[in-house]
């Protein structure tokens, strides 16, 4: 089953959704909806409430609800109530919201976004710029970043070629390579940073992106030579492949005299920068 998940924006709220490449349908995290179309601090309680009120009426929409695993606040995977964008527009119908048909247009352009890219890959990276533009990011990050995700894709793939797991032994496996590059796990990498639900990447500095981007591409080179089979032997190469990188960030920091993992995230960085240059 070809199957991805990805993260959207409405109006800068994000949206998780799930790629099923068999049905060649998005399927959406409903809670996420739920919280932009009513604002609600608890919008798990909202969605329950509806929910049982759409299985008290009979609604067909009812039955025709997913749990997938997604990535929660906590990073960790777990099993969300999901909808495909049709049986989405009927729950909407149920929510009172003046943010209703901004967003029923909204699902519904992106919505049939990935069977656009399958026809044109291209246009997956075009609408990423397009993003990241909007947050703010220069074009320069932002190719940089790009081709981090292509970097972290081709280490994926080999992991699946070695009969890892995708979901928690992924996860363990990235810790590894973290930990072994910038000298913590990615949950204390994300503290210094200060973030909960944010990516990590998306807030990285060139630096950090580029050590990174060095210890998962090392870690895929090795892997390839190695073969190694059974999580054990895989963590042991992605602990090899991010001591590379590590061992670059050290003589950086020695070089620079400043560390190069910290609480900086590109955008503070850029502003920063721009107040120098304007004498502020």
């Amino acid at each position: 089953m070809k199957q991805s998940q990805s993260l959207v924006l409405f109006h800068q709220n994000t949206v998780r959704r799930h790629w099923d490449g068999d049905k060649e349908l998005w399927y959406f995290s409903v809670v996420d909806i739920v919280q932009i179309l009513t604002d609600s601090t608890i919008p798990r309680r909202y969605w329950s409430d509806l929910k049982t009120k759409l299985h008290a009426e009979g609604s067909e929409v009812y039955e025709k609800i997913v749990q997938l695993k997604m990535a929660a606040p906590d990073g960790k995977q777990r099993e969300t109530d999901c909808l495909s964008t049709e049986d989405l527009f009927r729950v909407i119908q149920s929510i009172p919201s003046p943010k209703a048909e901004p967003f029923k247009l909204w699902l519904a352009k992106v919505g049939y976004e990935r069977i656009e890219e399958t026809e044109d890959p291209e246009l997956a990276m075009e609408r990423a710029m397009k993003t990241y533009l909007k947050k703010g990011y220069s074009r320069e990050w932002i190719n940089q970043r790009l081709k981090s995700i292509e970097v972290r894709k081709e280490l994926t793939d080999e992991w699946q070629d070695r009969g890892m797991k995708e979901g928690i032994e992924y996860a363990i496996l990235t810790d590894e390579i973290t930990c072994a590059w910038a000298g913590r796990s990615v949950k204390g990498y994300k503290k210094i940073k200060g973030l909960k639900k944010q990516s990590l990447h998306d807030n990285m500095t060139n630096l950090e992106l580029v050590l990174n981007m060095l210890a998962e591409a090392s870690t895929t080179a090795i892997s390839k030579k190695e073969l190694p089979r059974g999580l054990p032997a895989n963590q042991q190469i992605a602990c090899q492949g991010g001591k590379i990188a590590g061992n670059a960030r050290k003589a950086l920091e020695k070089r620079l005299k400043r560390p190069i993992v910290s609480r900086q995230n590109y955008l503070i960085e850029r502003e920063s920068q721009k107040r120098i240059k304007k004498g502020v």
